[in-house]
């Protein structure tokens, strides 16, 4: 490059303006406008300046042919002259380059540079000269129109899809200017090719939108909390004593007996606030939340790209445009588009290392965040504190849903050792294993299976006795009622929580919320008003004209834009083909499941039935294991595929729809998502319990499927065992791959692609680009946090494996019990190390999946209810014991629900092959079901018995239903949503500010007749030479008494 292509001179702050007047008429390119123009933006740069003025001396680098490079030819480069390390001020990114500002949120944009050699190091900030001349410029066309950029060079060839980001965000960024935000970008970044924009939110701003928002924030005010007294004090005191071990060394998680008063913020009673250490008033949380919100509700709506000349580039420029004003560009939008890559708010520091300065984000990672502090409770509070309450309420939940898992573990244990202890008492079992007794069952698949010996079933038997046992309906009954517990005692600690996170009275910010409409449904609003826009327009174009004003036109074409979508809303008719895609999507993704359920059916049916022709003993006894153990296995990986394929969908199908806000949008996701996923989890287990041996028909008369498969038959024991190994293997299997292995594995794989793509991009000086990342861009390499959803939808599902079919498998709020214990560290460990730091979000309850735990619950009463009558014999047990056993006992129970069939009965090809495998001819073999023998008169029909059984198991479903929800109920009427302590300390809250507000008016008026007698005193010598006294001065505004106002 000539050296007269570039003028380097160093300009004292006074000269800067002349400079960079001068730079515009050297070639940079005057603003538009005129001196107005530039003049402001000379302001901004005084403004928003991010040097002190004693300390502002640059260089400015005037370059008149820099294209080559990838510099824009109105472009300044800053260059400041520091003579510390810059890193080491700005903490390494948290800060601005003065190291006063902190970086509140930030926008990562990529961008392309020329290919013919590494660019010049860009840093540049709203303020600076250079991105003053350029937030000024807005309105100047592109480069491309801009003239020569220098003699005998060609000119490059333009990316107008990236010339049409970069305008929209300088319009976008130019808009956050006028909101009062403060912004620095930095291009010479360690990541190629990706740029940053620093965000800061001034005391002002923040003051104004904590106002808009209705922040509550702590008083000046202090007040003690209200203790227990007597015998309970004792208890708490000693309790507190115990459980000291496991509680978090955290400030935040000790007791408090005292609470300052809080109050939405005002900036007229600033006074009522501790305001004597500002950048600590509002932490880091409530920073970016306001930073979002502005960032949310700014948009960029101007067309101001021009494409150049020609006709193709004319059709792309209208095209663009058109496409343009069906939008508004807020953040959402602009990420959506890819304007920008990210937007994320900073951890605020490293979480490990020798040097570390302390930060919440250390002390969440040593206190909550580590697996060695398991046994400990976790730091609500602080989680609260450093993520939201959102994330605050899902840890805290998810705390009570585990710690309640420990008294139903503990009674599942139990349940399960009495079945163990009782086994070898249990007749039935006894019965089937006995040698003497010779049952001669029938053959279980036509032609390749033989008879067979029901003591082969002995393992089974016994085995089936752990889970199907007296106690068995016992525990089905304490889950139920442990279900209800459980949702009342989240309800209350929900309201201690409100209390203490200040939540109280939050529904008026949440309707607000809730109304604001997302982007998506905004352009589609605004596409059908254009639309409507244009049909009045072609209707009026075959009126004949009126004579109109033409100002009042003007004025209409003006206004048209803004009221376009007054009265313009999507109704039923706009979303039909959406809700019909919904319901066809919805039902063949159900079909799917079924139709996957079939096919294992058909697997089950066919390996037994190939299995049984083995020649191995070994092999053709373990048949039902061997078939039971793979099919699940089967289930197992078909419904971790299928779970990520329905969430995927589920979230395509709420995006066509096009919910109005984001709360919809949520709640219809999460219905969709559950539903599928509920279907795609329990079907397996459905069938086990409740199909699987209903439909099988009779030796001689049996029921196929496609006339060549015949149906599955239970165990002589019942399905109850089958349905156990499929549950558990099914409930381990989801917990162990999907929830834990591909929570660690996924984002570790990611991270090792990040970090291998970053080392292709830029191999030479990766190592030491490494150690120099600053905070932004170490959290750019972070995963982007997802939300919620998926964190509770593997709770909810767990939930429903504790719940619904618990009367099979006792055990499972144990193994709940032990996953969760390290789902929570995972999850922890995620949020604090894997993930980049959420935008806090308030919220006062866990939303719709509490509606979605209530109907689990009830749910899961009915459908224990038909486990226990209909899939485990405690039924047929009691009918026999009462009805039909002569001695009283359980002898004889085996051999009455059997029935016997005449093997000369069955039908041409069904018969067994090999008649004599056991030894002897057979004559007669036995069933399980209630029929009529051969020898009777009406052979095979069913029997009285089995109409006796039908009637007792429909009565217990009935009574054990109402009887569990009206204790359910009942337990809810007991146990109050709102505990006394937390809904006296809300009441005297509000006596406290009603006092603190009177105390402040009666001073405010004692303080006014004061001045008013001081008046009334000075102007008594004159009242013989003045007709009227003087009217009072307004009271001086002071920090008391802003503005002067009462």
């Amino acid at each position: 490059m000539l050296e007269g292509d570039i003028g380097l001179e160093a300009v004292t702050p006074k000269e800067a303006p002349a400079a960079e007047a001068a730079g515009a008429v050297d070639g940079e390119g005057a603003p538009p406008g005129g001196p107005g123009a530039e003049a402001a933006a000379m302001r901004v740069n005084e403004k928003y300046s991010t040097l002190p003025a004693e300390d502002r001396s640059v260089h400015i680098i005037n370059i008149c042919a820099i294209e080559d490079i990838g510099y824009l030819p109105s472009e300044g480069t800053l260059l400041n002259s520091l003579s510390v390390d810059p890193d080491a001020e700005c903490k390494f990114g948290l800060y601005f380059r003065d190291g006063k500002r902190k970086v509140d949120y930030v926008l990562v944009y990529h961008h392309k540079r020329a290919s013919g050699g590494r660019t010049l190091a860009r840093r540049a900030q709203h303020g600076d000269a250079g991105l003053a001349a350029r937030s000024a410029r807005q309105d100047q066309p592109l480069p491309g129109k801009a003239g020569p950029v220098g003699a005998g060079e060609p000119e490059p060839p333009l990316d107008y899809h990236e010339d049409d980001k970069r305008f929209r965000r300088e319009e976008y960024e130019g808009n956050l200017v006028e909101a009062g935000l403060e912004l620095e970008r930095d291009e010479d970044t360690k990541i190629h090719g990706v740029g940053f924009v620093k965000i800061h939110a001034p005391w002002n701003v923040l003051c104004r939108e904590a106002e808009f928002l209705k922040l509550k924030m702590p008083t000046k005010k202090l007040y003690h909390i209200s203790e227990t007294r007597g015998l309970l004090k004792k208890i708490n005191s000693v309790l507190q004593k115990i459980t000291d071990p496991i509680q978090p060394k955290v400030a935040e998680h000790r007791p408090q007996t005292t609470k300052r008063l809080s109050y939405p913020f005002s900036r007229e009673k600033q006074h009522l606030f501790d305001l004597s250490d500002k950048d600590s008033f509002f932490d880091s949380k409530t920073r970016s939340t306001i930073v979002y919100e502005i960032l949310k509700r700014t948009t960029c709506t101007k067309a101001k790209y021009s494409m150049g000349q020609g006709e193709g580039r004319k059709k792309d420029s209208a095209l663009l445009n058109k496409r343009r004003k069906c939008d508004r560009y807020g953040i959402t939008s602009l990420l959506a588009n890819g304007v920008y890559s990210a937007a994320y708010p900073l951890h605020d520091g490293d979480y490990e290392g020798d040097n570390v300065e302390f930060n919440d984000r250390k002390l969440l990672y040593e206190e909550w965040a580590s697996y060695g502090v398991f046994y400990k409770y976790q730091p609500i509070d602080l989680v609260r504190k450093y993520f939201g309450e959102k994330i605050g309420l899902y840890f805290a939940w998810l705390g009570v849903y585990t710690q309640m898992l420990i008294p139903a573990s503990v009674v599942g244990i139990i349940v399960f050792l009495y079945g163990w202890a009782t086994v070898d008492d249990n007749i039935p079992s006894m019965e089937m294993c006995d040698q003497r007794h010779n049952i001669t069952m029938c053959p279980l698949c036509d032609k390749t299976c033989s008879y067979w010996k029901m003591s082969s079933a002995c393992a089974t038997a016994r085995a089936s006795h752990l889970f199907d046992n007296p106690a068995t309906v016992f525990f089905s009954i304490f889950m139920a009622l442990w279900a209800a517990t459980f949702m009342e005692h989240w309800k209350r600690k929900q309201m201690r929580l409100n209390y203490r996170w200040d939540l109280t009275g939050f529904e008026e910010e949440e309707e607000a919320v809730k109304d604001h409409p997302r982007a998506e449904y905004e352009a589609r609003v605004l596409e059908k008003s254009l639309r409507k826009e244009s049909k009045n327009k072609e209707k009026r174009r075959h009126l004949p004209e009126e004579p109109t004003n033409k100002w009042r036109q003007r004025v209409k074409t003006a206004m048209a834009g803004v009221k376009l979508t007054d009265k313009v809303k999507l109704t039923w008719r706009d979303r039909f083909p959406a809700y019909f895609t919904n319901l066809v999507s919805i039902i063949f993704m159900i079909a799917v499941t079924f139709a996957i359920v079939l096919g294992v059916i058909i697997y089950r049916i066919s390996t037994a039935a190939a299995l049984a022709m083995n020649s191995s003993p070994s092999v053709r006894s373990n048949i039902r294991v061997t078939v039971t153990a793979t099919a699940v296995i089967i289930n197992l990986v078909v419904i971790i595929l299928l779970d990520e394929v329905y969430g995927c969908i589920a979230r395509w199908l709420t995006k066509i729809e096009v919910p109005k806000t984001e709360k919809s949008f949520e709640e219809r996701l999460i219905f969709k998502a559950f539903l599928l996923k509920f279907v795609n989890s329990y079907t397996p287990i459905f069938y086990v319990a409740f199909f699987k041996g209903r439909f099988v028909g009779r030796p001689g008369d049996y029921v196929y499927i496609f006339r060549s498969f015949r149906m599955e038959e239970c165990a002589p024991g019942g399905c109850l065992m089958e349905l156990c190994i499929q549950l558990s293997i099914i409930m381990l299997g989801k917990q162990l791959i999907q929830n834990n292995l591909f929570e660690i594995g996924i984002p570790k794989m990611k991270k090792f692609i990040r970090y291998l793509r970053l080392k292709r991009q830029s191999p030479a000086d990766h190592d030491e680009h490494v150690k120099k990342k600053q905070r932004y861009e170490v959290d750019y390499t972070l995963e982007p946090f997802a939300g919620l959803t998926p964190e509770y939808m593997e709770m909810i599902i767990q939930f429903g494996f504790v719940t619904l079919f618990v009367a099979s498998f006792p055990l499972a709020p144990l193994f709940a019990l032990l996953n969760n214990i390290i789902e929570i560290r995972l999850d922890a460990k995620k949020f604090v190390t894997e993930l980049r730091r959420p935008v806090a979000v308030r919220a006062k309850d866990i939303g719709i999946w509490y509606n979605i735990l209530r109907g689990v619950g009830k749910l899961a009463v009915i459908i224990n209810a038909f486990v226990i009558s209909f899939t485990s014999d405690f039924i047929p047990r009691l009918v026999y014991l009462y009805m039909y056993s002569e001695t009283g006992t359980m002898h004889g129970f085996v051999n009455h629900t059997l029935s016997s069939f005449n093997v000369s009965d069955f039908q041409n090809g069904t018969a067994p092959s090999d008649p004599l495998d056991l030894g002897y001819e057979v004559q007669i073999c036995r069933y399980k079901d209630y029929r009529e023998p051969p020898w009777s008169e009406h052979k095979y029909d069913i029997s009285k018995d089995f109409w006796a059984v039908l009637a007792a198991r429909l009565a217990f479903v009935i009574v054990f239903q109402n009887l569990v929800m009206f204790m359910s109920d009942f337990v809810d009427w007991v146990i109050p949503d709102i505990p006394k302590d937390i809904s006296q300390q809300i009441h005297k809250e509000k006596v406290l500010m009603v006092e603190l507000f009177m105390r402040e008016e009666q001073g405010k008026q004692q303080l006014l007749d004061t001045w008013m007698e001081k008046d009334r005193k000075k102007a008594e010598p004159c009242n013989n030479h003045s007709p009227a006294p003087a009217a009072p001065p307004p009271p001086p505004a002071g920090p008391d008494f802003p503005g002067g106002s009462l």
